[in-house]
């Protein structure tokens, strides 16, 4: 048994660390892959290749806007940062976001035409320890899933408009 300790007010465990916040469960990465496989298998079996494209476009939008990630910008500091956030092309917070932009539009081999300076300066100097090409650099991973799912809307888009015809 038990013994009473006298706090009967607070029945909730300490937190593990003073200040430490807990973050919401995501659905698994699973349920979105049956959603995907589910959209293959109905399309095979009807053996619609509208249905096939359909699918294809939701799978690009999962990635672009939808998949758990993190945010992987590097920090002042020099590690990425580990916040989460959802779809590739996001990140955590505003000057991390124009980080990101930055590295999409060079991806796409062009400069940012809505950038507006260093977007994170060190308070103190006034510099940063990385340039902003380095600390906004995407990840091999982030880069190819980015590059295929563009390729699938695009070729979602050209099937479509044939389609029509």
């Amino acid at each position: 048994m038990v013994p009473n300790l006298g706090n009967e007010e607070s029945p909730e465990p300490p937190p593990a660390r003073k200040g430490a916040r807990r973050l919401p469960r995501r659905e698994s990465a699973l349920v979105w892959w049956a959603l995907f496989a589910a959209f293959a298998g109905a399309a095979l079996w009807l053996q619609s290749w509208r249905l096939a494209l359909f699918g294809l476009l939701t799978w690009c939008l999962y990635q672009f806007t939808l998949v758990p990630t993190l945010c992987r910008v590097l920090k002042r500091e020099g590690y990425p940062c580990a916040e989460r956030v959802r779809g590739r092309l996001f990140a955590c917070a505003p000057n991390h976001q124009q980080l990101k932009n930055d590295a999409v539009w060079r991806l796409v081999g062009l400069r940012d035409p809505f950038q507006k300076g260093d977007p994170d300066p060190d308070p103190e100097t006034g510099g940063v320890v990385h340039s902003p090409y380095v600390r906004g650099r995407l990840t091999q991973a982030d880069r190819a899933l980015i590059l295929l799912a563009a390729v699938g809307t695009l070729v979602t888009l050209v099937s479509m408009i044939y389609g029509f015809r």
